[in-house]
């Protein structure tokens, strides 16, 4: 079915930097290509990139270095050269695993066991988020929108201070939640009263119209409602932005996804999926009421669950995805001719990743390119049938139990037939996984090359190398 197309409003990426960061380079290659693929602005997640300074210098990255304060600038100059607002996001409240994973922050934690959720009752807390936002703030010279986060603020009022809070009469968690975030958007525009600032919604969805009237937000932020599912609910979405509209939150933004948001460990973006998501937020925007405009839409790019869990979809894999979410917003549809130009733009016959060939040899290659490629190979490797249930074939449960194993008493013919089976898995997954660390290093660090073998890799090939050692040192004992 076909909508109108996305109406009036800015169409930014996000670009999540708690995992996987692009290199400097890169990221301007990045800059470059969204450019010609419609993008308006970006959304930058700095998390533990940012170059902090002070008694903050300690959220910095330990694995690769944060980008300095010339690489920040560069990213923004030459993102406002292509026509791009740039649009930092900074979480306050939830989120703050990379803030509070530290010891010398463990006493701002809402619980012991929470290195998620901020303690909203200390001085300390709201001290720690302007002194962060103070530094990001400074580093985008006239910077006049900010993201706050505050989403999925887990475990809140779990919290010894919370406790005795809840057992004041009338008081709720809810309120917890609109206290603090009320605090520090009051804050923000205490310090920079032309600052637009957007929040994520979810934590106010359950709360009624009279709840988010008489909190104190109205006015003061702007709420981005994301849903990032292939069959998302869109007359309950409706009903949500309709709420905050008429609770006074006229300014209201949508948030999807272009990658990150399948599973927790996926590596191949599948674009359907995400196109689909799109397709039913042009329903939305098609359903809404006339009063109500969004300002524009977030399309998301995780690049983890979140700051302690594995990498997920890398970028380049996800490009043709963003392409076709893109021209999916731009035609209303993901027609053949939405289809065919999102391809176009990136010189590829098809924009499932597992598909894409390219179109002709004058076609440029989008930026990592052949990284998608070494990717889609090794995943559809790590993930053949016969390496996974290696250890549970016939032969290795039958010639090469636990049992057997641990008495040294095997089939040396049987258990060698095995290990050449085994090497040979081994040296096609090391072959291959050469060539991705290569290619890799020129788009990302060192570190997060090693970190995504690490994740997606050893852990497949490390139960074929026991197999290979353990039938070497059974034959041992059993050929003279």
């Amino acid at each position: 079915m076909k909508y109108p197309a996305w109406p009036r409003g800015k169409k930014l990426v996000h670009l999540d930097l708690k995992g996987a960061p692009p290199t400097s380079k890169y990221l301007h290659q990045l800059i470059e290509l969204f450019s010609q693929l419609g993008v308006d602005g970006l959304l930058v997640e700095y998390e533990d990139m940012f170059p902090y300074e002070g008694e903050l210098k300690l959220l910095q990255a330990t694995a690769q270095p944060a980008y300095s304060h010339k690489e920040i600038l560069s990213m923004q100059e030459f993102a406002k050269s292509k026509g791009m607002e740039v649009i930092p996001l900074i979480q306050t409240f939830g989120h703050m695993e990379f803030v509070l994973k530290h010891r010398p922050m463990w006493g701002l934690r809402e619980a012991p066991n929470c290195v998620c959720t901020l303690n909203p009752h200390t001085e300390d807390a709201l001290k720690l988020v302007m002194g962060m936002l103070k530094q990001v703030v400074d580093l985008h010279p006239g910077l006049n929108t900010l993201h706050i986060g505050a989403d999925e603020v887990y475990m809140l009022g779990e919290g010894e201070q919370s406790k005795v809070e809840l057992a004041s009469p009338g008081c709720t968690v809810q309120q917890l939640f609109l206290g603090h975030v009320t605090k520090v958007a009051k804050a923000i525009k205490e310090a920079w009263p032309d600052m637009n600032i957007i929040m994520w919604d979810d934590m106010m969805r359950g709360m009624c119209q009279d709840t988010l009237k008489a909190s104190g937000l109205v006015g003061l932020v702007q709420p981005m409602l994301w849903d990032y599912t292939p069959d998302l609910d869109v007359d309950k979405t409706v009903a949500l932005l309709e709420k905050y509209y008429s609770a006074g939150m006229t300014e209201l933004w949508a948030a999807s996804s272009f990658k990150g948001s399948t599973c927790v460990y996926t590596c191949v973006t599948h674009t359907q999926r995400h196109v689909e998501n799109h397709l039913q937020w042009l329903k939305v925007a098609a359903t809404l009421s006339a009063a109500i405009n969004l300002k524009g839409i977030a399309i998301t790019g995780w690049q983890r669950y979140d700051h302690l869990s594995v990498l997920c979809e890398l970028m380049p894999v996800a490009l043709p995805s963003l392409a076709a979410c893109l021209q999916t917003l731009f035609h209303g549809e993901f027609s053949a001719e939405a289809q065919s130009k999102a391809a176009e733009k990136l010189g590829i016959s098809s924009v499932e990743v597992e598909a894409m060939e390219r179109r002709s040899a004058d076609d440029p290659l989008f930026p990592g390119r052949k990284l998608t490629e070494l990717i889609v190979e090794l995943d559809a490797l790590l993930n053949c049938e016969d390496i996974r249930s290696f250890e549970n074939n016939m032969y290795v449960r039958g010639w090469l139990s636990p049992f057997q194993r641990q008495r040294r008493m095997v089939s040396p013919l049987i258990t060698m037939q095995i290990h050449s089976q085994a090497t040979t898995y081994l040296t096609t997954l090391q072959q291959k996984t050469d060539m991705l660390r290569e290619e890799m290093v020129q788009f990302y660090p060192e570190s997060t090359a090693q970190e995504w073998i690490e994740e997606h890799i050893t852990p497949v090939m490390a139960p074929l190398q026991q197999i290979t050692e353990d039938i070497i040192a059974c034959v041992k004992e059993m050929v003279p």
